[in-house]
């Protein structure tokens, strides 16, 4: 789980200036690797400077940030088809 007071960012892994910023945090030790093996669909950046890769798709993502009464499983689920 991750503070949603605590994000600056969602955002797509797939530009180079992401790609940058993954690397970099992987070099410092600040990347959080949520992704359970999957593939990497969102990048979340925190004010700590610290780096999340989520598997869940940016959509989601803000989604739950705006709307904290959602239940996750359900969202899950939904991913996962």
């Amino acid at each position: 789980m991750v503070s949603a007071d605590r994000v600056i960012a969602v955002v797509s892994p797939e530009s180079a200036p992401i790609k940058r910023i993954i690397q970099n945090a992987k070099e410092r030790g600040m990347l959080i690797d949520a992704t359970h093996g999957r593939r990497t669909r969102a990048v979340l950046i925190t004010d700590s400077d610290h780096v999340v890769l989520t598997y869940l798709q940016s959509e989601t993502v803000a989604n739950r940030l705006i709307d904290g009464n959602t239940d996750s499983n359900e969202l899950e689920e939904k991913e996962d088809e």
